[in-house]
């Protein structure tokens, strides 16, 4: 056969297919090189300290709270939806088990603390999920009555630091794998001895969740709700039931990142994660976690979480004031929405081509 028998229209359109498949996958993944070049460049700016194990190992640890949130919100967000309450959930959460440990009934177990601030936000959660997918209450303005109402009764609760908690509460967000009984203590030669419990307990989070979103019947319903809910109703999708599940998983995880603070910080301040939920939304849309719902990666949202860290954590390595990293923060949110936009107008060119 020579060259001139060839089918090149198929051809081309086979190779075309190929390429669009590759451009979609860059366009959902972009988050990671970003990270890699951000890395770089602190790197470079700061080579001994900026790329050492210890400092990686406290990047995740200290985002390991601030995680807990991004992941609440970008469920939300997957679902369609969103959710202004997480801080002030984490926050109250926090404040009222904290008190209850130190104040109210002194002496009771850590462990009742660590079941008693997950109850708290699952069942802020659940309200949000009845009032939103049962009562079809908006959620901008359920969330914002949450937000604000929480936030306050933080302050009506105490004014004050509450300290000190129980070691066995602390123990979830403070303590190291060392610490584990059996493990010879966090100074033991055992390789993984000095890690925080925080950190590969928020990456197996993460991981659990990135498989239930894509392979559980629970996480393709939210996908489908969020994509369509019209669509997915006629598929015999429960919305109302699978709003009430996310907004009750999300404040369950609002809760655990007030548990993860609280643990970081050997105490429960009054401002407990009262700036994160910008933080929080910047960390799912940066990741890719469409506004529109239905599309996004959990693993990429683990992605634009760590990107945050990594520049709070380098620009005050570097020498960055707190206000100007407050601005850094909000041109990261910026140009995130810019390549949100810019990434959905080429999404669908090449869909529609």
């Amino acid at each position: 056969m020579s060259i001139r028998d060839l089918d090149w229209s198929s051809w081309l359109d086979r190779t075309s297919g190929e390429g669009t498949k590759w451009l979609l996958w860059g366009l959902d993944n972009m988050i990671w090189p970003i990270v890699v070049v951000t890395f770089v460049i602190f790197a470079i700016l700061m080579p001994q300290v900026f790329t050492s194990a210890s400092n990686i190992q406290f990047m995740l640890y200290s985002s390991a709270g601030l995680g807990a949130l991004v992941l609440a919100e970008s469920l939300c967000l997957l679902s369609g939806n969103f959710d202004l309450s997480i801080g002030s959930i984490a926050g109250f959460s926090s404040m009222v088990t904290a008190l209850f440990l130190n104040t109210w009934f002194p002496g009771t177990p850590g462990l009742v603390g660590v079941v008693l601030i997950l109850f708290i936000g699952g069942a802020i959660g659940f309200v949000n999920g009845v009032s939103i997918g049962y009562f079809g209450i908006n959620p901008f303005l359920q969330t914002l009555a949450f937000f604000i109402i929480f936030r306050g009764a933080v302050f009506l609760l105490s004014t004050i630091t509450v300290a000190p908690l129980p070691e066995s509460y602390l123990f979830v967000g403070g303590a190291l794998i060392g610490d584990l009984p059996g493990l010879g203590g966090a100074d033991s030669l055992w390789i993984f001895g000095g890690i925080p419990i925080a950190v590969p307990l928020i990456i197996a989070l993460y991981a659990g969740v990135w498989f239930i979103m894509n392979y559980r019947r629970i996480g393709l319903a939210i996908m489908a709700v969020g994509g369509d809910e019209n669509a997915a109703e006629e598929a015999g999708i429960p919305r109302e039931r699978v709003l009430l599940i996310v907004f009750t998983a999300s404040g369950v995880l609002s809760g655990l990142a007030g548990l993860l603070y609280t643990g970081y910080l050997s105490a429960a301040p009054p401002g407990l994660a009262e700036g994160d939920l910008f933080p929080a939304f910047a960390g799912a849309v940066i990741g890719g976690i469409s506004l529109d719902g239905g599309r996004g990666d959990i693993k990429n949202a683990f992605g634009g979480m760590f990107l945050l860290t990594m520049i709070q954590v380098g620009l005050v390595q570097v020498g960055v004031g707190g206000d100007a990293i407050q601005f850094i923060n909000g041109l990261v949110l910026l140009v995130a929405i810019y390549l949100y936009t810019t990434e959905s107008k080429i999404r669908h060119r090449l869909l529609s081509t």
